[in-house]
């Protein structure tokens, strides 16, 4: 029974994380959802009493902080931590630029780390929680013209049984979501 935790939902303005906070609040929890475009957010908050969304860059450190510390103040702590939050660009990679390439790992990689920290101390403190990440059959394999994607992915699952094998007798379990393609925006 997941009623009456308390779940973050980074990239929860669209696509799959929209549809992850919006099951998560129809399953009686109570969802805080981020992402840099408010009004997307504001839009999936009116779904659902349950969803609260604030504006926040999971690239940005002090950004994910202040989420954790202002919506913890308001809802308690995360018990629930979904690394949704992703982009992607297409292209060979001889033409990929590296700003490019340093801003899909920044975004899909970095702020998967970022999304994750700051609960990491409390659910161990309190010997429970459930962390997931939203990575890619591009983390399993790889696939032509998305060479950042699939390098950020392949990370994602890395970071995942890392952080699996850190908290295995904790409490908490870290799982990674693998889907292949989704109709979203992205």
């Amino acid at each position: 029974m997941i009623a009456g935790k308390h779940a973050l939902v980074t990239g929860g303005g669209s696509g799959v994380g929209r549809a992850i906070a919006l099951a998560l609040a129809e399953a009686g929890v109570a969802v805080t959802i981020c992402g840099r475009r408010k009004a997307a957010l504001n839009e999936v908050a009116k779904a659902n009493a349950r969803i609260f969304g604030i504006g926040a860059d999971v690239t940005d450190e002090a950004d994910m902080t202040a989420l954790y510390e202002k919506a913890e103040a308001a809802r308690g702590p995360f018990e629930i931590v979904v690394a949704n939050a992703g982009m992607a660009a297409s292209a060979p990679a001889y033409k990929t630029s590296l700003a490019d390439w340093r801003r899909t790992l920044d975004v899909n990689l970095t702020g998967a780390f970022l999304t994750v920290k700051p609960a990491l101390n409390g659910m161990l403190a309190r010997k429970t929680g459930r962390i997931v990440f939203i990575a890619s059959t591009a983390g399993l394999k790889g696939y032509a013209y998305v060479a950042p994607y699939v390098a950020a992915k392949h990370g994602v699952v890395g970071l995942m049984r890392a952080l699996a094998a850190e908290t295995a007798k904790s409490g908490i379990t870290v799982n990674a979501i693998c889907p292949g393609f989704v109709e979203t925006d992205m």
